[in-house]
């Protein structure tokens, strides 16, 4: 039985973690399961966006399944396991089109890598983020903490994962780590899809440019590389007859 409930409506992609029981925490499966279906709808044409979420409105993702992952003990079934839950988050980092995180609750350890591992989060007021790795002294694997010291810079980064605080959600907007907040007492799923709404009439070539660029950005690959593909993209939207369908609207 799937632990992800997934729908693609209206060129949007949404996959939940439905396990809202163990707080919808990553077991080897899950992990599994979340790299197959990103996979598997990369090349959908009309997609525009992928929404990431979790059951329930305590958690988006607590972290890794510990009983799950007891077993993991040698450092090679380790390297393997790091290999795999790496592979899984790749998959949404580089998804050709925009990720958006909706965290309903707290996203900790794996949870918050996970949720840095999409291109913007968007969060319920009570939601909290932490990466709490070191409390059970281990490191982020998975490329967390990459992207956390891209987001908010390395002296800020390290601090937080030195010291495993656990910060609000006002506190993570503040450092730019999330993008939005809902107000205290509003609903989730109405705030969710206020955000989704001005990007669900962008085009899903121009939501594909945009992506494109940002994972060159994430990728750090210098400007000079990048810029051939950044100008196909343009010429191909910009001579698109969607384009001239609105310019020359402009024009009269």
């Amino acid at each position: 039985m799937s632990e992800l409930l997934r729908t693609c409506e209206r060129g949007i992609l949404r996959v939940t973690l439905n396990r809202p029981e163990k707080r919808n925490a990553l077991s080897r499966a899950v992990l599994r399961e979340l790299k197959a279906v990103f996979l598997a709808h990369a090349e959908l044409p009309d997609l525009r966006l992928a929404v990431l979420g979790g059951a329930g409105d305590v958690a988006f993702c607590a972290g890794g399944d510990l009983n799950d992952l007891a077993e993991i003990r040698s450092p090679e079934d380790t390297e393997a396991f790091a290999a795999e839950a790496t592979a899984a988050l790749d998959a949404i980092r580089f998804f050709p089109v925009p990720t958006i995180a909706a965290l309903n609750g707290i996203a900790l350890g794996g949870g918050a890598e996970l949720a840095l591992a999409c291109d913007m989060r968007i969060a319920a007021a009570h939601a909290r983020i932490g990466f709490i790795h070191a409390t059970l002294n281990i490191s982020t694997a998975w490329g967390g903490g990459a992207d956390l010291m891209r987001l908010a810079g390395y002296g800020r980064a390290i601090e937080l994962l030195a010291t495993a605080r656990t910060l609000s959600a006002e506190e993570a907007r503040a450092l730019g780590i999330f993008n939005r907040v809902a107000a205290p007492g509003a609903t989730f799923i109405e705030f969710v899809d206020a955000f989704l709404d001005p990007m669900e009439e962008r085009l899903p070539a121009v939501m594909r440019a945009l992506k494109a660029q940002a994972v060159g950005e994430r990728l750090a690959r210098p400007v000079l590389e990048r810029r051939p593909g950044d100008q196909e993209r343009f010429v191909a939207t910009w001579a698109s007859p969607a384009h001239w369908a609105i310019a020359d609207q402009v024009l009269k």
